[in-house]
């Protein structure tokens, strides 16, 4: 079962995720600011963070940058917020998924179990293959990657997101084998995986209208490939 860090400054609902993550044989600490988070993230080893937005001393948003200067744990953010340009900044700040307020203990449930699932193994390529598409290396095992010999700075999802393409270059992964691959979902909203596409490709130094490397084929999927040469032009005739 999985250690959570539950950050939420509504004492009843905090007594109320308490009891239920206990119930399911979680280990549960609690805290209701999120200078108090960050104290405890930095001390104590946790597997995912519930992490609420209307705290009292931090702007949820801003406690979530500075908890992702400290680490990489999964965090999911419960917000009242169903605003999309909103959830899109969140997820770009590095958020591994969201639940709207109010949400049963159930969703939460699911919702953890599927962070736990993609923090633990995507299901990708076999982790002692080191992937290489054109200038682009992808070390499974070590987590690593780089683009011509850079190192990349990438997320966990933004690995495991490479590491799945890289592993069926020049394959068009459909948007839906995306989702039960490497977010662990049957269901899920578009909006999120275009989301770390985006991100991706900033990283990759491409962009959708310029890509290199991603080429999204819209209504069916995406796929990764080595950019394609040009061939010089041939000089005038004498």
């Amino acid at each position: 079962m999985a250690r959570v860090l539950v950050v939420e400054d509504d004492q009843f609902v905090r007594s109320a995720l308490i009891r239920h993550l206990s119930d399911a044989a979680h280990t549960v600490r609690s805290v209701g600011t999120a200078l108090e988070a960050l104290r405890e993230v930095a001390q104590v080893g946790f597997d995912v963070v519930v992490l609420d937005l209307g705290l009292p001393d931090l702007d949820g948003r801003e406690a979530l940058k500075m908890l992702r200067g400290i680490t990489d744990v999964p965090v999911i953010v419960a917000t009242a917020r169903d605003d999309e340009a909103e959830i899109v900044r969140l997820l770009n700040d590095g958020a591994d998924d969201y639940l709207t307020k109010p949400f049963s203990v159930e969703h939460l449930s699911a919702r953890m179990a599927a962070v736990l699932r993609r923090a633990h193994g995507s299901g990708g390529p076999p982790p002692s293959q080191v992937l290489r598409v054109g200038g682009l290396t992808v070390d499974p095992l070590r987590r690593q990657a780089a683009l011509d010999g850079a190192p990349l700075d990438l997320t966990r999802r933004e690995f495991d997101l490479l590491a799945f393409l890289a592993g069926r270059p020049g394959v068009v992964v459909a948007r839906k084998e995306l989702l039960a691959e490497v977010w662990q979902q049957s269901y899920g909203d578009d909006q999120t995986i275009d989301v770390h596409l985006s991100w991706l490709r900033r990283k990759l130094g491409e962009t959708a209208a310029s890509p290199r490397y991603l080429h999204t084929l819209r209504g069916v999927g995406v796929k990764l490939e080595p950019p394609q040469e040009v061939p010089p032009q041939a000089g005038p005739r004498p």
